[in-house]
């Protein structure tokens, strides 16, 4: 740049306008910025003694002023007076790379976010690479926040009780500190040249920094007992003794799936009652063998359930009906689903066209699809459809239950274990055999008025048989 500025000097030119020209094409100005070009003590002074032309113009940054032309003259009188460069002082920015990010770490496979429970670092904490300085609470575990680098913390950007998500930034680490000065090469001169540098003062200001750099490498020390440092990646437990991990079966995930989508879809709402069971064991008690004899097969109690579900779902067809989309489809047939317990897992034959059938055919539907069930025999096409679906959790000994809908039905019935209660019957109390019943119904489609009334109409069938025969 010297040499093409003494050439333009040399046809003409004044210095201070070729300065001018040179330093622009460095620096562009920016009219809106009020910012001048810094020029050091030793550039101002390499400028003065490099040449002629250019000793009698420096471009110089005074604290407070725009960018001017002074002499160097000026300009070296004036740093052995005071220093007037600018001192600027600023922490460290991630351009420079001495600014880290501390982010929320891989949590796990089923875990998507968690809590900010407790940061166990404080703003100017000194921490070592690795270090814990926050704690993620999830649903499962508790999970420590890392230092990524070791330095200082300047600063949290969340707080506790914040919900984290994998890669949110919580914290910035400074691998210097805090912030720090930025000393330029001329800067070092002034301080020294008033009382003209010594050997002894420099002795005294080297140790200095020394004695700066001592707090960050005593605290270390105190933090030095915490466990072991813990990875950013996903943490790896220990394998935990009597455990065995194996494949869900096909049927099993089958299950699961259907469950899952009807509790997603359906507005289930379960109503319960309660049914005196006299009757209809006294019924089966007395024709049992007869009707084994003309039949060959035994009489139970789920062919009087089946019978008093058909005539509920004839009194009130929303029962039996289903909603697709933005209609609601009535099935003009019953088709009823037997829930069946196999030991690969729960399966749900269908009784096609129970409104058609008597006690014995219902009775022999039972006994086939219980045996092909439980044998593993049974097809898709005798589980696919159904109307409505009984599940009779009592031959395993449940009391209570809340039976979840069986898709795309509506509703589902649920039958529990026969105890013997006290119950006031014609103004006495009696030891009675009853059973509670549970109807679990779509709110989106069925009406509590509609559930009552075919629970109701259950319990009076049941209670008293001969209701089917008079058809009341």
């Amino acid at each position: 740049m010297w040499a093409i500025a003494r050439r333009k000097v040399a046809s003409g030119s004044s210095a201070s306008s070729v300065l001018r020209q040179s330093l622009s094409k460095i620096r562009p100005a920016a009219p809106s910025a009020p910012r001048g070009y810094t020029t050091t003590a030793k550039e101002a002074l390499l400028a003065g003694g490099g040449s002629k032309t250019v000793r009698g113009v420096v471009y110089c940054s005074y604290l407070g002023s725009l960018v001017s032309s002074r002499p160097v003259r000026e300009v070296t009188s004036f740093l052995q007076i005071d220093s007037p460069i600018q001192v600027q002082s600023r922490p460290f920015s991630s351009d420079n790379g001495d600014l880290v990010d501390a982010v929320v770490p891989f949590m796990g496979e089923s875990i998507s976010d968690g809590t900010l429970a407790k940061f166990l670092k404080q703003p100017g904490d000194h921490v070592e690479i690795d270090e814990p300085i926050a704690q993620i609470e999830t649903d499962k575990v508790t999970i420590d926040v890392p230092s990524p680098e070791a330095g200082v913390v300047q600063k949290f950007v969340a707080k506790e009780g914040d919900v984290v998500e994998p890669g949110t930034k919580i914290a910035v680490i400074s691998k210097s500190g805090e912030g720090v000065t930025h000393v330029a090469p001329s800067e070092k001169t002034p301080s020294k040249a008033s009382p003209e540098p010594s050997p002894e003062k420099e002795a005294v200001d080297k140790p200095q920094p020394k004695a700066e750099t001592p707090p960050p490498k005593e605290k270390p020390k105190v933090p030095s007992p915490p466990p072991p440092k813990p990875s950013a990646t996903e943490p790896v437990l220990p394998p935990k003794e009597r455990e065995r991990r194996v494949p869900m079966t096909r049927l099993r995930k089958r299950v699961a799936t259907r469950l899952k989508d009807s509790q997603n879809t359906f507005a289930m709402l379960t109503t319960f009652n309660e049914v005196d069971m006299t009757n209809l064991m006294k019924l089966r008690s007395d024709y049992k063998d007869a009707f084994v004899e003309k039949h060959g097969v035994k009489l139970g109690l789920m062919s009087g359930f089946i019978k008093a579900a058909v005539s509920g779902l004839q009194n009130q067809p929303i029962i039996n009906a289903v909603i697709d989309g933005d209609d609601i489809i009535y099935r003009d047939y019953i088709d009823i689903s037997i829930a069946v317990g196999t030991p690969k897992g729960l399966v749900v034959p269908v009784i096609r066209n129970a409104d058609g059938m008597n006690f014995a055919d219902i009775e022999k539907s039972i006994n086939t699809l219980a045996k092909k069930a439980n044998d593993g025999t049974i097809s898709i096409d005798e589980m696919a459809g159904g109307s409505f679906t009984i599940s009779n959790g009592g031959v395993y000994g449940s009391l209570l239950s809340t039976p979840i809908i069986n898709p795309p039905q509506s509703a589902i019935l649920g039958m529990h274990s026969i105890v013997n209660r006290p119950m006031v019957v014609g103004g006495n109390i009696v030891s009675r055999p009853m059973m509670y019943i549970a109807l679990t119904y779509d709110h989106r489609l069925i009406d509590g008025r509609e559930a009552v009334f075919f629970l109701r109409r259950i319990k009076d069938v049941v209670e008293d048989p001969r209701r089917l025969l008079l058809d009341i």
